[in-house]
């Protein structure tokens, strides 16, 4: 079974503000512990977004990290290319990573964001807390494109989860 990004993206409203609910770990946020945040706008004069992710380090301070994501040339909006290699001033694709969207509330208050290969994967709320029942839709969701829900750990953040488990086990 292939990864199957949403059909679909309206990119204007992708943009703004979105809370880690749960994330597979890796090496690039060991550092964060919490508070884990992504916001994505649209760079002025340019066919790219912007995107920065900030986060809580365990000491309180703060990691952020800035790069540009742009649609994958040939296909729908929600298949995208993220780098964060910034040489000279210009963000280096030819490092880019696969950053489809294959899940997405039609409201867009919560997406899911993954990885061809199932490597990588993030689930995004516009809210740090998401419902029981909108979480247990988010699981199937997630196993339904062939994902381990067990694989995503959940990301504390300051008005939602506090626990640091696995997303198969963050319901009541």
């Amino acid at each position: 079974m292939d990864v199957t990004p949403v059909q679909s993206l309206d990119v204007s409203r992708y943009m703004g503000s979105w809370h880690e609910i749960a994330a597979i770990p890796q090496f690039f946020q060991r550092k964060c512990v919490r508070d884990t945040r992504a916001t994505y706008s649209l760079d002025p004069g340019q066919p790219l977004i912007i995107v920065e992710n900030v986060c809580t380090r365990d000491d309180g301070g703060k990691e952020r990290v800035l790069g540009r994501a742009r649609p994958v040339e040939g296909q729908a909006a929600s298949r995208l290319e993220v780098t964060f290699l910034d040489l000279f001033g210009e963000y280096r694709f030819w490092v880019a990573a696969d950053y489809w969207v294959i899940a997405l509330d039609p409201q867009y208050r919560w997406a899911v964001v993954g990885h061809p290969t199932r490597r990588y994967g993030w689930v995004l709320s516009r809210e740090p807390r998401l419902a029981p029942v909108v979480l247990a839709e988010i699981i199937g969701r997630i196993k339904s494109q062939g994902y381990d829900a067990c694989q995503f750990v959940v990301t504390p953040q300051t008005g939602g989860l506090s626990v640091r488990r696995p997303l198969c086990e963050a319901l009541p």
